[in-house]
């Protein structure tokens, strides 16, 4: 068996231009899917795709760790800046799925089985779409509380909103009752039984990040997610050590290494690598065994398309640790048009039962995608109140 072409197919999905990769081997009707979504970088993946297809085409597709190892070593540059190990992932997830069709099992039995009979899901407020998550007015306690009731109404146990605002590096003390007043809306809304997060978006500085976190204790949050910088590995071992809130973050995490400076320094609770991000599937699970070793949870980033969704929920069936999965259900309209998948969700608490079908278990309708083609992403800019350049 060889790989015979690597292809990107771009799906236009307003904040973001979903990026399929299908990798296709000489065996009739046999390919794989996978995903390399980047918002604002579309242009950039498509290229490295090419780039990487250099070394790829001709090759074996089932020797997927020689493969990983060639696209992260070759070319002289390590795959862990974010164009090169998104490209990298996404070509990573088509070779398991192909893996999987090949042998006429889930990708989860590739990784030992499942170890859960089913996996919890949440949802952004809104379902995902652009203006009820990203834009609604961090003052407007009252639009988060309806949202929150209408995630439960959907079905769901669990939901993330963005409540904090930016924030200077310094401020007093109006956004810390921003928030407050938007979280204590939203959990007087739904009560104790729902579990509310938070997504401060790497919005604040480790001093704001701190206060926040203090501040919305009280709430009972599932978790606080990116109260400051990733970058800022101190700044989140100090907020995770000073709340009873489980610290997240890990997204804008790119490398083994770098989990592993995050990990040693109990710099979060709860590991939100990002499949399509930090080299695939191949390198998370690596990731996944190194948070292992620390009891660091796994509750990965997931607001892209359906391919990473599919990925994500694979992975989980696979993982002791991971605890819950991120889904976006109404970003786009025609969402389901897309795909056509293999797992079941059920309504009443949406909650995922594991895909029986081989790889993955999805099926892409490209001529679908043929109908929303590349659009330029929409801006997303955060200025601060005196017009310095703040964090999106």
């Amino acid at each position: 068996m060889k790989i015979i072409a690597i292809e990107s197919h771009v799906c236009h999905a307003r904040m973001r231009n979903w990026i399929f990769i299908k990798v296709v081997t000489d065996q009739d009707g046999l390919f794989g899917w996978g995903e390399a979504t980047l918002e604002w970088h579309t242009r950039s993946i498509v290229g490295a795709i090419d780039d990487l297809a250099e070394l790829l085409i001709g090759q074996d597709p089932t020797r997927i760790e020689y493969l990983w190892q060639m696209m992260y070593r070759q070319h002289f540059w390590h795959g862990n800046g974010i164009v090169r190990s998104t490209a990298i992932a996404g070509i990573d997830i088509a070779l398991w799925d192909i893996l999987g069709k090949s042998l006429g099992v889930p990708c989860s039995k590739l990784w030992g089985g499942p170890v859960r009979d089913h996996i919890r899901t949440y949802c952004h407020l809104g379902g995902g779409k652009m203006e009820d998550f990203y834009e609604t007015a961090s003052e407007d306690a009252n639009r988060f509380a309806d949202l929150a009731l209408q995630a439960v109404e959907d079905g769901f146990t669990a939901f993330k909103s963005m409540a904090v605002p930016p924030t200077l590096p310094l401020e007093g003390r109006k956004p810390i009752r921003t928030a407050e007043l938007c979280v204590g809306a939203m959990r007087n809304a739904v009560g104790d039984s729902i579990d509310i997060m938070v997504d401060c978006h790497a919005r604040p500085s480790p001093a704001m990040g701190m206060q926040f976190a203090k501040a919305l204790e009280p709430y009972g949050l599932y978790f606080l997610e990116e109260p400051c910088w990733p970058e800022s590995v101190e700044g989140l071992a100090a907020i995770n050590s000073s709340v009873a809130t489980p610290i997240a973050t890990g997204e804008r995490v790119t490398n083994l290494a770098a989990f592993r400076d995050l990990f040693a320094a109990r710099a979060c609770e709860i590991c939100q690598l990002d499949i399509t991000h930090c080299g695939g599937l191949s390198e998370a699970r690596r990731i996944a065994a190194l948070a292992e070793a620390y009891r660091i949870s796994l509750a990965p980033h997931n607001p892209q398309g359906p391919v990473s969704t599919a990925a994500s929920l694979e992975f989980g069936f696979s993982q002791p640790s991971y605890i819950i999965c991120e889904t976006v259900h109404n970003d786009v309209p025609w969402r389901q048009d897309i795909v056509e998948e293999g797992f079941i969700t059920e309504r009443k608490g949406r909650i995922v039962r594991p895909n029986t079908r081989p790889g993955l278990g999805i099926k892409i309708n490209e001529a679908e995608l043929k109908k929303h083609p590349f659009q330029q992403e929409l801006p997303q800019r955060v200025f601060y109140t005196d017009g310095s350049i703040g964090d999106w």
